[in-house]
């Protein structure tokens, strides 16, 4: 499956932005779907998943209760609602298919990744 992440931009700390994935070709099922992220200097880290029914999330600590992954009925597209955003969110977003349907946070889970898109927190 073909993925292409949009949605970044500059925001200042405290606002918010949505990041969408779109799946292109076929839809996303029946594998789960993650975000990464990975900031300049830094390793990729795992920001957010959801199963391939959209029943079971999992978020990382660093952004629960701030970040919420969805996806819509159709299952062509998955989403990143960001919310308080923080200067050390800025990174460069990723997202990802699994290999399965199922929440996963580890980096071997996933074989698809679209482009990153960039998102940018200003203080």
């Amino acid at each position: 499956v073909q993925l292409q992440a949009s949605g970044g931009g500059l925001v200042q700390a405290g606002g918010s932005l949505r990041l969408s994935c779109a799946a292109s070709g076929r839809t996303f099922s029946p594998y789960a779907v993650g975000w990464f992220r990975q900031a300049p200097g830094n390793e990729r880290e795992f920001v957010a998943g959801i199963s391939w029914s959209g029943s079971s999330t999992c978020p990382a600590d660093s952004v629960k209760g701030r970040f919420t992954i969805s996806r819509d009925n159709a299952k062509t597209t998955v989403y990143l609602q960001m919310n308080s955003l923080k200067p050390e969110d800025t990174a460069v977003y990723y997202c990802a298919a699994a290999r399965g349907p199922y929440c996963s946070s580890s980096y071997s889970a996933f074989g698809s990744w679209g482009q990153g898109t960039q998102v940018t927190v200003s203080s």
